[in-house]
């Protein structure tokens, strides 16, 4: 048992490597991706601060933040993925299917209705209200999921989500529909998955949420191991089972609501990243919760990337690159498990 451990950790730390690798490497491309190219060499010097005042230009006041805020999302997503996985039980389980995205999308919607700047001091609180339209969303799941005398039942989840989804988008294009022409135009993309926040103030905007959630994610891997067995299985073990998984909820719509509030709508690297890190190192949550935020992030760069390099000038959204490869993905795992949703 002790030699099967080992193998896994230092299979995680290989794997590991090699997506940081690859991660890298794609977004070396993706920062050299646009209508200016840029030499490796001079990229490198850039980043160091000894590139032209063009180049920093084009490298800081543009490509980079993206570049970030598509990392941190990527990371959040596939994290948030993995928890919601563990604690329904369900390798269908993914925050726009459970319907988080929908009432994220609720609070930008809110938000867009209150202020009409994106760019100045006010988006520092689009994450806070997309995290209110998440955590609304959450909790009308878990009034119905809830049961008096079998208490949090799993198994309703996914069907409730899609319940509450569909409400928060019926809710969501009502307030769109009273938005100006420019502002509803945003909307419209944001929730096909567009990569919006493009500036140093939406990078702020994100990184204290992270810096807080990814920690306290990985913190709870014990519990998410636990709760991976019935629930009399972990009572007996001393894991508090109701109250470890509202804590593990709230961390995952957090973390779902902050990455979808600065790079749109984007479904199924929830889903995704999470199946690809299991198949890698197996369903440890201590070792698959880092490997999904890689692959999470990997995932959101290559798709971003691919969207500026192959549509250019007139780019499409990335969340329909996601969503071209995950939906049949879905499909695939849907038939595979034999689950009714």
């Amino acid at each position: 048992m002790k030699n099967k451990a080992i193998h896994r950790y230092q299979r995680t730390l290989l794997t590991g490597g090699i997506l940081v690798l690859i991660v890298l490497t794609s977004i070396a491309i993706g920062l050299n991706t646009g209508s200016m190219q840029i030499a490796l060499p001079d990229l490198v010097l850039t980043l160091l601060g000894k590139g032209t005042d063009m180049h920093h230009m084009v490298l800081f006041d543009y490509r980079l933040p993206r570049i970030l805020i598509t990392m941190l999302a990527g990371m959040g997503l596939g994290i948030a993925g993995a928890m919601l996985q563990g604690i329904t039980r369900n390798a269908l389980a993914d925050p726009g299917i459970l319907g988080i995205h929908a009432g994220a999308s609720f609070g930008l919607l809110i938000y867009v209705s209150f202020f009409q700047s994106l760019n100045t001091l006010p988006v520092l609180m689009i994450p806070l209200f997309t995290f209110v339209g998440g955590v609304l969303a959450a909790t009308l799941i878990i009034l119905f999921v809830w049961d008096r005398q079998k208490g949090f039942i799993p198994a309703r989840l996914i069907l409730i989500g899609i319940a509450v989804a569909a409400g928060f988008n019926a809710a969501s294009l009502y307030l769109s529909l009273q938005l100006d022409e420019k502002t509803y135009s945003f909307t419209a993309s944001w929730l096909l998955g567009n990569i919006w926040g493009r500036d140093w103030i939406n990078v702020y905007a994100m990184l204290p949420w992270m810096v807080l959630l990814i920690p306290l994610a990985w913190a709870k891997s014990k519990s998410l191991n636990a709760l991976a067995l019935e629930d009399s299985s972990a009572v007996s073990i001393g894991t508090p089972v109701e109250r470890e998984r509202i804590q593990i909820l709230c961390i995952a719509v957090a973390l779902s609501s902050v990455s979808v509030s600065m790079a749109g709508g984007i479904g199924f690297i929830g889903l995704v990243a999470p199946h690809m890190a299991r198949r890698l190192v197996g369903p440890a949550f201590q070792y698959l919760i880092p490997i999904s935020a890689l692959l999470g992030m990997l995932i959101l760069v290559v798709a971003d990337t691919v969207t500026r390099a192959v549509f250019d000038p007139k780019s499409i959204p990335a969340g329909i690159v996601v969503a071209a490869v995950g939906a049949p993905y879905f499909l695939y795992l849907l038939r595979k498990s034999n689950k009714t949703i």
